[in-house]
């Protein structure tokens, strides 16, 4: 058995493991690298032969662990690809997204190298090519223990980060061996909005787990819903908008039941959101589908007249998205993306950005290079659509709303394992990941590894 790194090693984003084991070749996401040289990265060639892979299990749907599946698909790709319900749902909707982005910003460079006598570019994938993966999506309920082949048996568990999110369990045998692997995919804190709390699991032989926040721990909710709800009314009071990167998927819906919740405590007055994104509209529709998913207080609050105590506005196409620049006062405006490396948001800080009554707030992770990360690290200045604007809007950064664990809810996580497993440390920033292997061995006495991209492991 052999577990191969290609992803989220020693970076927050690009989520890709292979594992051959069982007789069978198997990847544990195929996620889009976000950062410096993005676009040279996601398009090399994969370190495997696409059609030599028999199953692909998705952990969830943030575009950082399923980017690449339409070019993985593209590139020969002809297997099973096993997910949750929610998150195929989301999934469609996530890649079709992502494949007009990349039609559209090649349609735009290629104008431009026409008019300039530079070399054409083709798309990194198509809409056409996200048809293509749809008949290949396999459908799975959380609990249920399904048989791949001889080899190899699985099941998916509550993770607890967004909707439909999973911690994947694999028993692989070969001959009278028999071993078991864990993919943490994201693991939610405690207390998130909507989903429920993620489920521990008790046994397995190693365990791949994530890192985001492996060096440091959130304020409280609590803490951050006192402040969003102290920075709206401020700002208000300074006639300014309130801006809110977001995350189309997962964060947008959090915010927009957070907000709700609010006003009908009676800590805010009813208010005007907009949402300034077609994906996170679409998502929000499916969130509505599945209420399955959500913890008992969710549904209770989806079932009921309250959870129309904000006007919620959702512009879905260019002209109304414009048209909100011109509301100078008064507005909560969401928008993606939420690291503000593209989509509307982008608009949205040029027109507030510099403007001492307005606040940005931060509810999200901001990766190395983005122009998020570059806001909140205290830039004075910053390019924004090919303008330098001026940084004189109030920054806040709330970290209770991240949907991630946080170290010390790893570590709980890690210490429910009844006997020690072998340890894989991913998907975070290097400093993050190896502060979070010393947690680990100073607290819980485990054995543990931050991988570099590439590297393989004899199991």
């Amino acid at each position: 058995m052999k577990l191969k790194f290609l992803g989220g090693a020693r970076t927050v984003t690009g989520s890709c493991f292979h594992l051959t084991a069982g007789g069978s070749n198997v990847l544990i996401d195929c996620g889009m690298y976000q950062g410096p040289d993005a676009e040279t990265v996601n398009k090399m060639d994969f370190a495997f032969d696409p059609a030599s892979i028999s199953c692909l299990f998705l952990t969830h749907s943030h575009l950082d662990h399923i980017g690449l599946v339409p070019k993985l698909v593209k590139d020969g790709f002809r297997g099973r690809i096993i997910t949750t319900s929610a998150a195929a749902d989301i999934a469609e909707l996530i890649l079709y997204d992502s494949a007009h982005i990349q039609e559209s910003d090649t349609e735009w460079y290629n104008r431009k190298a026409l008019r300039t006598g530079q070399e054409l570019k083709e798309p990194l994938y198509t809409r056409k090519d996200v048809d293509r993966v749809l008949p290949f999506i396999e459908r799975k309920r959380y609990g249920a223990v399904e048989t791949l082949s001889e080899g190899i048996t699985c099941r998916f568990v509550d993770a607890g980060h967004i909707l439909g999110s999973a911690t994947l369990e694999l028993w692989c045998r070969e001959g009278q061996r028999e071993k078991k692997f864990v993919f943490s995919g994201d693991i939610g804190k405690k207390e998130n909005p909507i989903v429920n709390d993620p489920v521990f699991v008790e046994e397995t032989d190693y365990l791949t787990i994530e890192s985001t926040y492996g060096n440091r721990n959130h304020k409280g909710m609590k803490e951050s819903i006192d402040e969003l709800v102290s920075v709206i009314k401020n700002t208000f009071i300074k006639g300014g908008n309130v801006i809110i990167p977001s995350f189309a998927l997962g964060r947008t819906q959090d915010l927009l039941f957070i907000l709700n919740k609010l006003v009908k405590d009676d800590r805010l007055f009813r208010i005007n959101v907009y949402i300034d994104s077609p994906l996170a509209t679409g998502i929000t529709r499916v969130y509505e589908a599945h209420e399955e998913y959500f913890d008992p207080e969710a549904r209770k609050l989806f079932n009921t007249e309250s959870r129309d105590a904000i006007r919620i506005h959702f512009t879905t196409d260019v002209e109304d998205s414009i048209k909100l620049n011109k509301v100078r006062k008064e507005a909560i405006i969401i928008a993606s993306s939420g690291m503000c490396e593209g989509g509307r948001i982008r608009h949205h800080l040029k027109h507030n950005l510099w403007r001492k009554e307005s606040s940005i707030v931060f509810v999200g992770y901001q990766a190395k290079g983005t122009l998020g990360r570059q806001i909140i690290d205290g830039a004075r200045r910053v390019d924004v659509l090919g303008e330098n604007i001026v940084v004189r809007a109030g920054i806040h950064t709330l970290g209770g709303f991240s949907a991630h664990a946080d170290r010390s809810e790893l570590l709980g996580w890690i210490s429910q394992f009844r006997k020690a497993p072998e340890i894989f440390i991913v998907h975070g920033e290097e400093k993050a990941s190896l502060d979070f292997q010393q947690a680990i061995e100073s607290s819980l006495g485990l054995t543990s590894h931050v991988p570099a991209k590439g590297e393989e492991f004899e199991i």
